[in-house]
């Protein structure tokens, strides 16, 4: 019996939680594997950023961004994922179908630089653009601003080749700050007046958006007197 087959017979018969799913998930050196792989994915794109900041700041005499982070979704993410999208609890259906398993963020200062590096980025001959979202440009309900990028990098392992996918965040400082907050008010139980601090932040976002225009546009007032 395979990973798969085997996968699905005992989440039938022993479990009923994510939580077991996913310590069970854990254990198997398949998955390890695939979680090695996105790590490596995400040195590549890390490493294509660090070379571009590098490059930017010789060019321009400053950085595009200030902070690069990554993450792997945590086993238990995946899972419930998965499952609220119908998938199959395989490594086939995890690979082929999640596509923000590896994580990157890319907080920069301004956001002409966003675009500026994403596309940099998007136009280099080893990388596929799977899916872009621009959150920034067409905001969330909530406020949520942000570009994110599907990419589709190389990686080069004993085997040969192999294709793994990276979700890649672009954020201004202000965005980043703003979603920090709002992840506390999702994720923390029982918060009094949720609704109400819910429109508050909205408001904050909307103000954060106009400081991002307005920095900017000072910016290129003090790079034109100089």
């Amino acid at each position: 019996m395979g990973f798969a087959e085997e996968l699905e017979a005992e989440l039938e018969e022993q479990f009923n939680s994510n939580e077991q799913i996913a310590k069970w998930f854990t254990k198997h050196r398949e998955f390890d594997q695939l979680m090695t792989y996105y790590r490596c994915a995400m040195m590549e794109i890390e490493t294509k950023l660090n070379v571009l900041n590098a490059e930017f700041s010789l060019e321009y005499d400053r950085n595009p961004f200030e902070q690069i982070e990554s993450r792997l979704k945590k086993p238990i993410s995946i899972i419930e994922k998965m499952r609220r999208k119908g998938f199959p609890i395989t490594i086939e259906a995890l690979e082929k179908e999640i596509f923000d398993v590896a994580g990157i963020r890319v907080v920069c200062s301004f956001k002409e630089d966003i675009y500026k590096l994403a596309d940099l980025l998007i136009n280099q001959d080893d990388i596929i653009l799977v899916m872009r979202k621009d959150y920034i440009m067409n905001p969330k309900p909530n406020g949520y601003r942000s570009l994110h990028l599907i990419l589709d990098v190389p990686i080069f392992i004993s085997e040969g080749k192999k294709h793994m996918k990276v979700e890649v965040q672009f954020r201004t400082i202000a965005m980043d700050f703003w979603a920090s907050l709002d992840h506390k008010l999702k994720y923390k139980k029982e918060v009094k007046n949720a609704d109400e601090i819910a429109i508050r932040l909205k408001a904050c976002a909307d103000s954060l958006a106009l400081m991002d225009t307005e920095m900017q546009n000072i910016r290129h007032e003090i790079d034109n007197e100089m």
